[in-house]
This record gives C-alpha cells, structure tokens and sequence, in this order.
C-alpha cells in the first residue's frame, strides 16, 4: 500500500529575472517502513519538492498532485495543513540550530509540539514524554538536558533533538532534508544508525535528502537522483550502485572518494548545474554529458524502463543495455553514441545530397 503519491508535480517561482523551474514534472512513491534517498547536486530542487509537499513554499506556482493517505497535500487548506506538519508528517531540517528557537529549552520545545497537536496532554505528561523521547534518541542525562538550551547542546545533540522532536506524535512519514550535513563522520554514523532504529522500531517511511550517496547506500531502499528539477533516474537502491543507466548518475558514482589503495584519481562531473531561469534545449545534462549525439540537443528524454521489472526508470537517450559501471558498460555505452552519431552524420549527409540533386 502506498503511502505517498506525487505525480506530475512542478514547482515554479516568477521573479524579475525570469521564471525558475526548481522542480519540472516529478513523480514518485514511498511504501510505509521503506526508505526513498533523493540525491542530486545543490539546486537539482530536491528541497524545494518536499517544502512544496507541506506547503512550505509561499508565492510558487504548484501544479500536480500529492496523495498522502488517500488525501492530496496540494489542495489542504492553512488550518488542514497544520494538523497534518508534525503530526502525520515530520521534517527534520539541515541546521538544528535554526530551527529550534534559542530563548526556548529544549524540553519545552518539543513539549509544545506535542501539546499543540494533543489538546489533553498536561504540562507534566508532556515534559515526562520529552524526556523520554531525549532518552530514546540517545542524549545522556535526558532528566537534566531537558532545561538547556540549544546552544548548551553540540551539533550533534541538537540534530538528535530535532529527531526526538520530529517522532514525539509518531508520524506516518518523517523528511530528513540533509540531516548530517553539518555533522562530522562520527556523529553522522550514529545519527544514520538511530534513525534505522527508529524507523524499525515505530515503521515510519523516510525521505532522506542528500548529497551524500554514502548515506544513501547505508539508509535507502530506493533511490531517485535528480538534476535540473526532474528525475534523472529512479531504482532500487542496488541498481542504482551496480547498475546505473544515466551519465549523471555514473558521474555522482565516479566521484566518490575510495578507500582502496588503487591510486584511482576522482573523476569530478564536468561542468555546472544549469540555471533554472534558463535552461538548455533538449536534455539538460547534455552541456556536461560525455556521451551526448544530436538527440540529445534537441529532444528532452522522459523516464522509460531499463530493466525488465520497470522497477528501474532513466531518463537518458542511451539503450537499456548500457546500463552498469562495469569496462563492458562502458564500451557498451561508446558504442551506441557511435552508432547515433554514425546515423545522424547519415542523415545529414543524405539530406545534402538531396539538395544537391535539386
């Protein structure tokens, strides 16, 4: 059964110098207990896709539909909204520290999220779940922790606060919007660590935002990288690492720094995001694309199946059968782009010689 349901959403905001397309026609799905990674680089319009969904993006232009338990996010009102953030669906933002208030204590914040949404909870009964759910996220000392405030917590503590506030009404779908970014290595490991637990524990989905794709293969089920406001490809989370179809993808992969001792230099995507005021003709990865024929220049690709389950989606003119990051992928991949370009020269040259008769 599916718990979210986007289809065909797009998200767009007029400003002075033009119309930015943050997000163009995305559409996906999360199953209740399961884990969907959305990756991309900074301005791919992963963030502004969920704030969209919790009606966090003020003056934007919203079309499309989001059905969140039978009922579509986009057409609730401020006052439905309300009873929906929070309760049914939590987010946990990229920096804690500007998201709890700082003349407020930690305890009383996250008693406040649970009295706002609870009418009959007592001051008491929601101080004792604060300082429960402080102990379940792993905060030392959660009777006394309960009176600081943000700044007496590190980093660290404030993310795990964030999360105990996010599960305090035992929501049906928590977002993680780049939850460890500022986090170091350690920290991040254990953050990733509870919210897995948590999530066994209460069966809540999650939508992790990131960049990171080593946080995507330690939490995700699926995986949907995105670029230029679209879904570039859209796989289980094993096909996306051992048999990616889209250039882009490879390239996030290839850029990854690795532990082996091979002396492999990193293979950086070449090149820049576009910009979402003006963007390319045809595909828009097409002006970083290694593997990129006439096609591509004129025609924008749509998600079509590469694998025989159509679990697996890209948006990329090259056959299903370049899929991998395997040498035979690649030499798969060459391969085609010299066939089309072969057949497009073809062309070309056939027309001229058309012309030439006349």
């Amino acid at each position: 059964m599916t718990l979210l349901e986007v289809k065909d959403l797009h998200v767009s905001f007029p400003t002075a110098d033009g119309v930015v397309q943050a997000v163009r026609g995305v559409s996906f799905e999360v199953e209740p207990g399961r884990t969907l990674g959305i990756v991309g680089e900074s301005g791919s319009g992963k963030t502004v896709l969920t704030q969209t969904l919790l009606g966090l993006t003020p003056g934007a232009e919203v079309t499309g539909n989001a059905l969140f338990e039978g009922a579509d996010l986009l057409d609730l009102s401020e006052n439905e909204m309300r009873h929906v953030r929070g309760a049914r669906i939590s987010v946990i933002f990229q920096d804690p520290l500007t998201s709890l208030h700082p003349l407020y204590r930690i305890g009383w914040q996250i008693a406040e999220m649970i009295r706002a949404h609870e009418k009959s909870v007592s001051k008491k009964e929601a101080r004792e779940r604060s300082i429960d759910l402080l102990r379940r996220v792993g905060i030392p000392k959660p009777e006394t922790r309960v009176d600081d405030y943000p700044h007496q917590f590190s980093g660290g503590m404030r993310q795990r606060a964030m999360i105990a506030m996010a599960l305090s009404l035992e929501p049906k779908l928590i977002i993680a919007d780049e939850p460890t970014t500022a986090l170091d290595a350690t920290v991040q490991a254990q953050i990733i660590d509870l919210l897995l637990r948590l999530q066994q524990d209460s069966g809540t989905a999650l939508i992790m935002i990131t960049h990171d794709l080593g946080v995507v293969a330690d939490i995700a089920d699926d995986v949907m990288v995105m670029y230029a406001g679209r879904a570039a490809e859209k796989a289980p989370k094993r096909e996306v690492f051992y048999s990616s179809h889209h250039p882009y993808t490879k390239g996030l992969l290839e850029s990854i720094p690795s532990s082996s001792s091979s002396g492999d230099r990193l293979k950086p995507i070449a090149g820049s995001p576009p910009s979402l005021i003006s963007l390319p003709a045809g595909c828009k990865f097409n002006p970083r694309c290694a593997y990129v024929f006439d096609r591509c220049l004129h025609e924008e690709p749509v998600l079509h199946p590469v694998t025989e389950s159509g679990e697996h989606t890209s948006a990329c003119w090259l056959p299903s059968r370049a899929a991998g990051l395997s040498e035979k992928a690649e030499e798969l991949r060459e391969e085609a782009v010299r066939e089309h370009r072969g057949e497009e020269a073809a062309e070309v040259a056939a027309t001229g010689d058309e012309g030439a008769g006349d």
